[in-house]
């Protein structure tokens, strides 16, 4: 924390702002990563989140923080045995016809194991992209599973054991740390903190809730009955519980595993297409949506199908923040900067008080390398100059129910651009709308509002000639007086006054200095000389005060080809 304020502020918590060069912010990403590792399971999941969060770090630490995988050694499978025998309420041989003991997953929470059910244990119904008999939400009864004799095969997640004392008590470590770190950071950053311990502490509880997880993935699975371009894992009740998730275990090929890919003939392009489409259908459509969408949690099946992997990291969309992502693309798809502008503002993730000239560059840089467009290194090079050199506040802050939502539009377009790195993320989303008919309703919505606005107008028009006969009326009787107020959101006259007071101080404290050294007080003149240097740093302090807002945009599209070597 200290060395995060060091690189912000040249004497911690005054002096002027400094800038930090690239290497050194990577040194410092790299030492905090480490420190994560050492730290456990709960700072791994909150490195995790920080590798989302451009609203709280710099550009090196999300560079290094996004490659913190969620893999770390399983616990001892005589410890996990307890946990699942006693979420089940027998022996294991009870409950499976085979049992895997080597996990072949182990995450910071919990561990997966395969493992086998008799072939008549009854399941929640048909996988997504069937015809979905059986399914949660339908009037048809649970399916039994067909199998054959050797059984069924199934994923048995198992949560740590002792994990629960392990995470409240990291989570108060964090939350006694927040305070300490508030005092370092601005404003904006603040807000951003806050809700980044608030969320960590909701998501990382929900996550251990194997109930909830379970409840999730049958409300996303039923939302994508009958389409065939998905498969998303059944749950098997009978064999789950607050601790233990058994589902149907499907095999498929990493979805990052680019060569295995383009092995089997399967089109990178179309796949692209299909997961961006998946998440587009959740945020903006169903309300629920699936916020881990990292490589090791999206798989392909051989016909190409895309397999969801873990929802213990889902969300929920409320219809405000639906129809604020809607207008935010519609707009997108426009190339329409200030409705980008206003969207931003309207959701609470961009300050009002924001250069919009400067954010509106910044949006028309993004939206160009969005598209895949070559992006000019020098147009790069002079907007991160000027807001280098004029812009210290950063203007983009995260409320609480947009956090996932960016991690999963930050990670799936990581995904696409590495199975297709020409892939126009943009593109692909304009056609959704279009196809589902919001484009169309944002016309006719601002139809009717300009409808509106120019029946208002022709109302205060007839108005307008009354009100200005009176106004005339009283200018000629001397009767027409003129009120002003004066607004000082920049604190002008504030500061003025401040550093008026803090200059009479210094000339009195240096008056006094002088005096009392000419009548041979050495003692008091010293007092007087450390009084004089506190008001000095108080003085320079208050002309160096930021009046502006700081952001550094991130390019994800040209950091994959910096990654990759390409100029």
């Amino acid at each position: 924390m200290i060395a995060f304020a060091r690189d912000r502020r040249r004497f911690l918590l005054f002096g002027r702002s400094r800038r930090v060069d690239p290497e050194t912010h990577r040194h410092r990403a790299e030492v905090l990563l480490e420190s994560l590792l050492t730290l456990g399971p709960t700072f791994i999941k909150l490195g995790q989140l920080l590798s989302t969060r451009p609203d709280v770090l710099p550009p090196a630490y999300i560079d290094v923080l996004s490659a913190l995988q969620d893999d770390v050694p399983p616990a001892e499978w005589a410890e996990a045995k307890v946990v699942l025998e006693d979420e089940l309420g027998g022996p294991l041989e009870d409950h499976f016809a085979a049992f895997e003991t080597d996990a072949i997953s182990g995450a910071s929470l919990g561990q997966v194991y395969r493992a086998r059910v008799d072939p008549e244990v009854v399941a929640d119904g048909g996988t997504a992209g069937e015809d979905g008999e059986g399914a949660i939400g339908t009037d048809e009864p649970p399916v039994t599973v067909a199998a054959d004799d050797a059984g069924r095969e199934v994923a048995v997640k198992i949560r740590r054991p002792n994990i629960e004392e392990l995470v409240n008590a990291d989570l108060r470590v964090i939350k006694w740390s927040l305070p300490i770190l508030l005092t370092f950071v601005d404003e904006s950053r603040s807000f951003s903190l806050e809700n980044l311990a608030d969320e960590f502490s909701k998501t990382i509880r929900e996550e251990m809730d194997y109930e909830r997880e379970a409840a999730m993935l049958r409300e996303i699975r039923t939302n994508f009955a009958g389409d065939d371009r998905f498969v998303i894992p059944d749950v098997i009740e009978s064999h789950s519980g607050p601790r233990v998730l058994t589902m149907e275990y499907v095999e498929g090929t990493k979805i990052n595993d680019v060569e295995e890919l383009e092995r089997k003939g399967i089109d990178r392009t179309r796949l692209s297409e299909n997961l961006e489409r998946a998440y587009l259908q959740m945020i903006i459509e169903d309300g629920v949506f699936h916020a881990d969408p990292h490589p090791g949690n999206l798989a392909v099946t051989d016909d190409g199908r895309i397999v969801f992997y873990d929802f213990g990291m889902s969300g929920r969309v409320d219809s405000f923040v639906q129809e604020k992502i809607v207008d935010f693309y519609v707009a997108v798809a426009n190339q329409d900067i200030d409705g980008i502008l206003d969207a931003l503002i309207e959701i609470g993730t961009l300050s009002p008080d924001a250069d919009r000239g400067v954010m509106a560059e910044v949006m028309e840089i993004a939206i160009q390398d969005a598209r895949g467009e070559d992006v000019e290194q020098y147009r790069i090079n002079q907007i991160v100059g000027q807001i280098e050199d004029s812009i210290y506040v950063f203007p983009f802050r995260l409320p609480k129910n947009l956090a996932l939502v960016l991690r999963v539009a930050t990670v799936v377009e990581g995904v696409c651009v590495t199975l297709d790195p020409e892939f126009d993320f943009i593109d692909t989303a304009t056609n959704y709308l279009t196809e589902q008919g919001y484009r169309e309703e944002t016309a006719r919505q601002y139809v009717r509002e300009t409808g509106q606005q120019l029946r208002r107008t022709g109302e205060s028009l007839t108005r307008l000639a009354p009100k200005t006969e009176r106004a005339l009326d009283r200018l000629d009787r001397d009767d027409l007086f003129v009120r002003i107020g004066v607004e000082d959101e920049g604190d002008v006259f504030a500061t003025f006054a401040k550093r008026l007071i803090y200059g009479m101080l210094l000339t009195m404290s240096l008056f006094s200095m002088g005096v009392l050294y000419a009548l041979g007080a050495p003692e008091a003149s010293v007092v007087a000389a450390v009084f004089s240097f506190a008001v000095s740093i108080q003085l320079y302090r208050s002309f160096r005060e930021p009046r502006t807002t700081r952001v550094k945009p991130q390019f994800t599209r040209q950091n994959l080809r910096q990654r990759r070597g390409e100029k």
